[in-house]
């Protein structure tokens, strides 16, 4: 394992790996099913409600690197991740965005029953084939409640990846939980965690008043360290597409912890079980422990620890430059034999 502390200065060495020839075979479509849609593709997906359509968009063109981007949530749409523009395009990365089941563009269906997560894990499957990636190509990028998706793919089907990046998400439920309470809820105001405590007693998630107190407080804090006022625009698009449904079903309603079916969810003590290159992202602001997720890269087979110390929850924006310097090099380092 190591620990990588990177600079712009850095991302600019790493980056700067396209010439003309390599930036135009980038963005060769030659022979690609989606040129006419531009890169989009609807993958029919088997479930137990039948037939379902997921939603995909390619951006891109690199035979050794194709990543999957497993947004977070559950049921957040995958706008939020289209930073990734800034970045990937100019490292010759090719990515694909892609809503899940039940989120985003994708089919709505809204049965509960669908909500679990090895029937996420089949989807993610079905996708990859889907999409033809295999084990020449194919990194697993999850953020979130997509890291914890991502971990547990890699669990069942990591024969078929390259790398897995796993981003801001412990790997263990009731862990998360424990920091939550024990070091993060601590650090609020007392007043202000009285009220919130208080509304989520009377079941009062949907008042005005219980999120006017976290877009005071948690949030700008430990979600995304900007103002509310001054968040990105594609976290705010993605935001307003959130099924609340499915996400309290399994994330559960309150936003200083987790509940839902996802309650007891722990893969701790499984991680040594995932061999191939991993990439396992923090940061010292989080809603996750970072040390925690240090801990984890360490008892992982075949991984490196990026720690964000600028970032929160959504390091993608409030620690950038750091962000995609680790991430790019370490999608580069894999393809390149180097790590």
């Amino acid at each position: 394992m190591k620990t990588i502390v990177t600079s712009l200065l850095v991302f600019a060495l790493v980056a700067c790996t396209s010439g003309p020839q390599v930036a135009s075979r980038y963005h060769d479509n030659t022979g690609r099913e989606d040129v006419l849609t531009g890169g989009v593709k609807m993958i029919t997906v088997a479930t137990p409600k039948g037939p379902l359509r997921v939603w995909t968009k390619r951006v891109g063109n690199n035979p050794t690197i194709k990543v999957l981007l497993l947004n977070g949530g559950p049921s957040f749409s995958h706008e939020y991740l289209e930073a990734f523009d800034s970045f990937f395009p100019g490292a010759g990365i090719e990515y694909y965005f892609y809503d899940q089941l039940d989120s985003g563009n994708s089919d709505r269906p809204g049965d509960p029953k669908l909500w679990n997560l090895a029937r996420y894990v089949e989807e993610v499957e079905q996708v990859r084939l889907a999409l033809r990636l295999d084990r020449s190509n194919f990194y697993l990028f999850g953020h979130s409640w997509g890291g914890l998706l991502a971990t547990e793919y890699a669990l069942k089907y990591q024969q078929h990846l390259k790398g897995l990046v796993i981003s801001n998400m412990m790997a263990s439920i009731p862990a998360y939980n424990e920091y939550a309470n024990k070091v993060l809820i601590p650090r609020m105001d007392p007043k202000v965690v009285a009220e919130l405590r208080q509304l989520e007693a009377e079941g009062k998630y949907e008042e005005p008043r219980y999120l006017e107190l976290l877009l005071a407080t948690y949030y700008p804090q430990h979600i995304l360290r900007k103002p509310p006022d001054q968040w990105p625009e594609p976290v705010l698009r993605s935001l307003g597409r959130l099924n609340k449904k499915l996400y309290t079903a399994m994330q559960g309603p309150s936003e200083m912890g987790a509940g839902g079916s996802l309650v007891h969810w722990d893969r701790f003590a499984d991680l040594p079980r995932i061999t191939v290159p991993t990439l396992v992202i923090g940061a010292t602001h989080d809603t996750m422990d970072p040390a925690y997720m240090e801990k984890m890269a360490g008892k992982l087979k075949h991984a490196r620890f990026l720690l964000c110390p600028e970032g929160s929850h959504m390091a993608m924006y409030d620690d950038q430059q750091t962000y995609f310097a680790g991430l790019v090099k370490f999608i580069l380092d894999v393809d390149r034999g180097r790590f």
